[in-house]
């Protein structure tokens, strides 16, 4: 009876390690095959019940716009709320050397009014890093065709920061949202 019991445990055993082993060994990233969406690193949105969220960018098949497999892809840490835009973006597997604009894009195009959040170049490994507090005032803004504001990594040569609008189009160079967002600026409690 004990080496049944024993023979059954070690079965049981190895059978749950054959199936949760390969879920662990994917890490911190849920990786989910999306009807019409391809694949997506997530989930986006709201931490809890925090003022802190996030949102995944994923290189899209420019005429499908499906997500590219194994694709290009980043990841931005933001706050719902507050006197500033307050993020942080890491960008993955992108073209190393290649300067990258990280914008808020309004609809319709060529985004007129669209807000650069900060620049930065893809290293040897092809990762970027861009940090910042941007006043941006509410997102989407009330020009914007959008419910919600869409964020984009895009090539820096192909946005005019300062007149605030895209002046080319490479779409299979870029990130693209994978859900919109929404930041509600905020005044500072020491002004009122």
């Amino acid at each position: 009876m004990l080496k049944k019991v024993s023979i059954i445990s070690v079965f049981a055993f190895a059978l749950c390690c054959f199936i949760v082993n390969p879920v662990l060994a994917k890490g911190p990233f849920v990786d989910v095959g999306t009807p019409g969406k391809g694949w997506v690193k997530g989930p986006s949105g709201q931490a809890g019940k925090s003022n802190i969220a996030h949102l995944y960018l994923h290189e899209k098949d420019p005429t499908t716009w499906e997500i590219i497999e194994d694709g290009a892809w980043g990841k931005m840490r933001y706050n719902r709320s507050g006197e500033l835009f307050d993020f942080v973006f890491n960008g993955h597997h992108l073209e190393t050397g290649v300067t990258y604009a990280l914008i808020y894009y309004p609809d319709p195009w060529p985004g007129a009014g669209l807000i650069c959040l900060g620049v930065g170049m893809a290293d040897e490994y092809g990762d970027v890093h861009i940090r910042g507090k941007v006043d941006t005032g509410d997102m989407p803004n009330e020009n914007d065709g959008n419910e919600g504001a869409k964020i984009w990594l895009v090539l820096q040569d192909d946005v005019d920061c300062d007149f605030q609008l895209m002046i080319g189009w490479n779409p299979g160079e870029y990130l693209f949202e994978f859900d919109l967002i929404s930041f509600e600026a905020t005044q500072d409690l020491a002004e009122e």
